[in-house]
């Protein structure tokens, strides 16, 4: 069974032998909801690609300690993948995250499409960044990643725009799309970007802002997926023709 993984704010430095010691909400979890126990072996990471191997040594309400037995460091995965969300209504949001985090996007951008239930906006639009950058972080310590996905501020349909026409590769999830994602070329080891709509489907407007941007607009199957989940379809179809699912 793979050891289980919990985040530390760096691993800068670190070497077999020395002791780490983590502490606040995430030793708290780690200690009195997991009861993790002292000779239990684990994985430290900083989300930034360095991941330590240790050996609780010591535990207390709101700490405990590890002596780091290996500490290896993991490039970053090729292609990086970027997936503009718009906002979903409800608990979808989270659960594009969750999903999106699991299959290994690098970047995941909520949107403010222009038929979006959902709206952020003063306070809540802080509290719904905070819940999505945490549903991230416990997400990529699931699923054992070393490096973590950024959750980036919200964006407008400019903005988005913006970040497709930087991406090596970008496609728009249309239903309507003459091409489907099976007839894209190899993706290249470069950036790629995703972009998803809302429940209520994007507008022509912002299709052909995508697409002049650079960004190709295509179907998935047959079937309608919601907008929690059509865009993990998307990455994993992509990822299959790339090395990080190839090899």
């Amino acid at each position: 069974m793979t050891l289980p993984q919990h985040l530390v704010a760096t691993l800068d430095g670190v070497r077999a032998g020395d002791a780490v010691t983590v502490d606040g909400d995430e030793a708290h979890h780690a200690v009195v909801v997991r009861r993790l126990r002292v000779g239990e072996r684990l994985l430290l990471a900083d989300g930034m690609g360095r991941v330590a191997t240790g050996e609780v040594t010591a535990t207390a309400k709101r700490s405990f300690t590890a002596a780091v037995t290996h500490v290896e460091d993991h490039p970053e995965p090729r292609p990086a993948v970027t997936v503009v969300q718009a906002l979903p209504k409800g608990e979808r949001g989270e659960l594009a995250v969750e999903v999106l985090t699991e299959i290994g996007a690098a970047r995941i951008v909520p949107w403010a499409a222009a038929r979006s239930v959902a709206v952020w906006k003063g306070e809540r639009a802080a509290r719904s960044h905070a819940r999505w950058q945490a549903t991230a972080r416990e997400a990529a310590k699931q699923a054992r990643r070393a490096w973590h996905p950024q959750v980036l501020p919200l964006a407008t349909t400019n903005d988005a725009a913006a970040l497709a026409g930087a991406a090596e590769v970008a496609v728009v999830l249309h239903e309507e799309a003459a091409e489907p994602l099976a007839a894209l070329a190899q993706p290249p080891d470069g950036d790629l970007l995703v972009v998803v709509g809302p429940e209520g489907g994007l507008t022509d407007d912002e299709v052909a802002t995508f697409v002049a941007a650079g960004a190709v607009s295509v179907r998935l199957g047959a079937e309608v997926l919601r907008t929690s989940t059509a865009g993990v379809a998307a990455v994993a179809a992509l990822l299959s023709r790339t090395p990080r699912w190839g090899a």
